[in-house]
């Protein structure tokens, strides 16, 4: 029995099969390139769903462990560590944001932000100041929590009853948002860029209209930029290019490079509604892994990288807008920065499958929308590359 096979038998013998996967065994990566344990190369434009935005043995990833590992693993949040003061200073410094609450994945960051809007809203309005508005869409997590505002029914359907008040609302429909934003709302939840949903940007428009509405009524505007924060859609924070700032924004993804961390940033009027065991982790915000993100965040929020993002993400956009969007198979590519789904007749499934036997891992974001998330660090002429087998895959179905 091959390796690649003993290790998929013992996954389906011993792991709870609660994921799809394809019958390969990734090994090592280099750069934008994974390896299998059958010795086959792939182009990653998955980057391990936005984790891994330097992309595979990285040296600023590398070093920043190799310190890490020297030092401490973990003491808990009963103490002082420098790493998390540290990221929390950068983090702060470059946003809108006051403080910061590490966590250990994007559905605890979305979590605890529920929960810090459910306490400001008490502390700013009657006892039934409660409800959430969210986006059909929408992916927050699958958590009970997070799992409340996402929008797709078959993640939820099997786990109700979920956290009530939640009212969703069509996405970039600004009018049905102004209804259902009310007195009663504590907090409305939006991505800038859907992810999962498909690969949907929020118009200037809607987001401009959300802040002027939750202002109206005294409601928190929290912004998940799980997914499209941190460079991904060619500025450091997706909400830069719309022109205005959230009251919390929720990180985690590329955060640490591909180690596990969250995090909430808020404003300090946020931030002076909670007090002293209000919340909590065990795990996170370790010196570890906050070690590597400081680092990851340092690499990314310079002037060179951040430019460098930007080249690639018109090169990008000009490809697939100039190539893929005249496939017979594509009706529509959208996206920003390097974060785009393709719209597709097929089963976007299929079409993840084709590329694969090209050498080229791409995503889905939904029934029909192939998603692309290349690492941050990926060249022009691989990201030629990256179109050529698309194509090609394109072609072998059609």
């Amino acid at each position: 029995m091959s390796i690649t096979a003993e290790i998929i038998k013992l996954e389906q013998q011993y792991i709870l099969q609660t994921y799809k996967r394809p019958e390969l065994v990734l090994e090592s990566g280099d750069g934008v390139w994974l390896y299998d344990t059958e010795g086959r190369r792939y182009l990653d434009a998955g980057s391990g769903i936005a984790v891994n935005a330097l992309g595979y043995a990285n040296q600023t990833v590398i070093a920043a462990l190799r310190q890490a590992a020297d030092g401490l693993i973990h003491v808990s949040n009963l103490y002082f560590t420098a790493p998390q003061a540290l990221l929390a200073r950068d983090l702060c410094q470059n946003s809108f944001a006051d403080r910061v609450f590490f966590s250990n994945s994007g559905t605890e960051a979305n979590e605890g932000a529920m929960k810090f809007a459910r306490k400001w809203g008490r502390q700013h309005g009657q006892a039934d100041k409660t409800g959430f508005v969210a986006f059909t869409g929408s992916f927050h997590g699958r958590t009970m929590g997070s799992l409340s505002v996402t929008a797709t029914e078959k993640y939820r359907a099997p786990f109700g009853p979920l956290i009530q008040p939640v009212t969703f609302v069509e996405f970039n429909d600004l009018e049905a948002a102004r209804r259902a934003i009310t007195a009663q709302t504590c907090a409305v939840i939006v991505e800038p860029v859907q992810g999962e949903g498909g690969v949907t940007p929020a118009t200037p428009e809607f987001l401009t209209g959300l802040r002027q509405r939750c202002d109206e009524v005294g409601a928190l505007l929290i912004f998940d930029e799980i997914q499209c924060g941190l460079g991904r859609t060619g500025s450091l924070w997706a909400y830069e290019s719309y022109g205005i700032t959230p009251d919390l924004m929720t990180l985690a993804k590329p955060l640490a490079g591909g180690l596990p961390i969250g995090a909430i940033l808020m404003t300090q009027a946020v931030a002076d509604a909670l007090e002293p065991g209000d919340h909590g982790s065990t795990f996170a915000g370790g010196p570890l892994v906050c070690t590597v993100a400081h680092a990851v965040f340092r690499h990314v929020n310079t002037p060179e990288f951040l430019h460098h993002i930007q080249a690639s993400s018109r090169h990008l956009a000009s490809q697939l807008q100039d190539r893929v969007a005249n496939s017979p198979l594509i009706k529509q590519v959208r996206g920003k920065g390097l974060m785009w789904g393709l719209a597709s007749i097929p089963p976007a499934v299929d079409i993840v499958a084709a590329a694969r036997e090209q050498g080229l891992i791409v995503l889905v974001a939904g029934p029909q929308v192939v998603r692309l998330l290349p690492p941050l660090t990926i060249s022009q002429s691989e990201i030629d590359l990256l179109v050529d087998r698309l194509l090609k895959a394109l072609e072998t179905i059609g």
